[in-house]
């Protein structure tokens, strides 16, 4: 297999959002709990996973979840199938929930897309709440979805990654996972790959980042 050009660690949106610019694959480690969740929503056979802001974020960077949005749609009616949104307050209502993605749901209006559940954000324990199988995921989260978000609005060269135990990985395997993932996804016009750890506050990602960036330089 051929070397990779470049592997770096960073943090935040920020992070995520100049990892782009320089033209590489971007992956996203929220380990409690973005990046837990979608991989959770892939064990249970979702068709795609994302990740976007909710209408209202800090970060420094611009975000645009309405074309998340957008692009969600678009690929659930392509395959015929629905959308689950993952938000958070995670204890709170779904109408809680739902208060802080109109944004994003706007974007799926526009696109004809249909939302089935606005599910909590909980890691592998979401998945359990509805039938995620052939679903389109979005994660609309404060950390984890504002750096993919800001890392798409560059690229589409975002994926998400995690070490986590998951819905249905433990052990080493999601952290092995989120390396086979990184691996088959880099292309020759990549320009590296980028783990960015979703927030420098918190120590699991920066850890998380870490720990599949050394798996990365020493398979």
């Amino acid at each position: 297999m051929e070397k990779l050009k470049r592997i770096v660690i960073s943090c935040d949106a920020s992070g995520a959002w100049q990892a782009a610019r320089e033209g590489m694959l971007v992956m996203i480690v929220d380990v409690i709990d973005m990046s837990t969740t979608l991989e959770s929503a892939l064990d249970a056979g979702a068709l795609a996973v994302l990740g976007c802001s909710p209408d209202y974020t800090r970060a420094p960077v611009e975000v645009n979840p309405e074309q998340i949005g957008q692009k969600a749609a678009r690929l659930s009616r392509e395959n015929d199938t629905g959308i689950i949104l993952v938000a958070e307050p995670r204890s709170g209502s779904e109408a809680e929930r739902m208060a802080r993605c109109q944004k994003v749901l706007k974007g799926i209006e526009k696109e004809k897309g249909m939302v089935e559940a606005i599910l909590p954000n909980i890691g592998a324990e979401t998945p359990r709440m509805a039938d995620m199988k052939n679903r389109v995921v979005v994660a609309v989260t404060d950390t984890g979805g504002v750096a993919y978000d800001a890392a798409h609005l560059i690229s589409e060269r975002v994926i998400t990654g995690t070490i986590a135990r998951t819905l249905s990985q433990k052990g080493m395997q999601p952290a092995l996972t989120a390396v086979k993932r990184a691996r088959e996804a880099v292309q020759v016009t990549d320009q590296g790959i980028a783990v960015i750890a979703a927030s420098r506050n918190s120590m699991e990602d920066m850890l998380a980042a870490q720990f599949i960036a050394n798996l990365l330089l020493h398979p």
